[in-house]
């Protein structure tokens, strides 16, 4: 399929009938010196980011701003959720030195805040969690007016894993929800609805400031997106995004359909009415863009 060939809007589903891109899912292609410092210095520390592992859309314009979001744990996810271009597959060794090699590069490159995230461990029996800590801290000591955000796991109800992130006093601590309860063993096989709220309201009663996304377009209806928004406004929650679902391959779950501006902006509206403290709604929304925006509203 010709990678500009998709569907005409939210009304009419994929299968049906296939349209050329609408324009508001249109992304710049990756220049200018920012970029390639990016890329160089990503390249020099053998990093991984879930800009290039995740098939980011806003690749070109965050890494041409000079910001990245950083992938730790390796690039290789233990689950197999079918909407995630993240390779699946049995891990490496953990790299007890990508911390210095993460916190050297958020130097390098003047972040003054720092997106990091990592892929599942399941097979880990701390789930990948000292890592995380030991991120944060060296992240903390060479760049210490750099706010971190980190998009977490849900470390399959570990509390003691999730406590060592907590402990470590990141400024933001996001977990994705991804999508609507009833299509959780589809796109999310084995991932739990319940455990994940669960885990978003353990971390705001924690003391910490909480995020979460969802991706839209999977064929949801709106009225399990008004329940989700209900359920993480109970789960105390303080920041929402909301995105369109982009297929990165044949071989993940297709697009039901697409959502336009206009119906964004009422997921926006909505959000808001029912009490979110920040929420961030569009095409080309992803957890970490524009994190930056509601890192001071607290």
């Amino acid at each position: 399929m010709d990678k500009d060939i998709i569907t005409p809007s939210n009304s009419t589903p994929i299968k049906e009938r296939l349209y050329r891109k609408p324009p508001w899912l249109k992304v710049k292609l990756p220049v200018g010196e920012s970029y390639k410092k990016v890329r160089q210095i990503v390249d020099n520390y053998k990093l991984h980011t879930i800009c290039e592992s995740g098939n980011c859309p806003n690749m070109g314009e965050c890494w041409g701003e000079g910001t990245a979001t950083f992938m730790i744990l390796g690039n290789v996810c233990t689950r197999s959720c079918s909407f995630c271009a993240v390779a699946t597959g049995r891990p490496q060794t953990l790299d007890l030195e990508e911390p210095f090699r993460v916190a050297e590069a958020v130097r390098l490159m003047n972040v003054k805040h720092c997106v990091i995230t990592s892929v599942n461990r399941d097979e880990l029996k701390d789930k990948g969690s000292e890592v995380w800590a030991a991120t944060i801290r060296e992240v903390k000591k060479q760049s210490p007016s750099t706010t971190i955000e980190v998009l977490i796991p849900d470390f399959k109800s570990d509390w003691d894993a999730l406590q060592r992130v907590i402990d470590e006093g990141p400024d933001v601590i996001s977990h994705n929800m991804e999508t609507v309860k009833s299509l959780y063993r589809k796109v999310r096989p084995q991932a739990k609805y319940e455990r994940s709220l669960e885990q978003l309201l353990r971390t705001k009663e924690a003391g910490a400031r909480t995020k979460s996304g969802f991706m839209v377009g999977l064929g949801e209806t709106d009225e399990e997106i008004e329940e989700l928004m209900n359920d993480l406004h109970k789960a105390k929650l303080d920041v929402l995004t909301i995105g369109q679902y982009l297929q990165p391959t044949r071989l993940h779950i297709e697009i039901a359909d697409f959502i336009t501006p206009e119906k964004f902006n009422i997921y926006k509206d909505l959000g808001y009415k029912i009490g979110f403290d920040y929420v961030e709604s569009g095409a080309l929304v992803r957890s970490s863009y524009h994190s930056e925006k509601h890192i001071g509203r607290k």
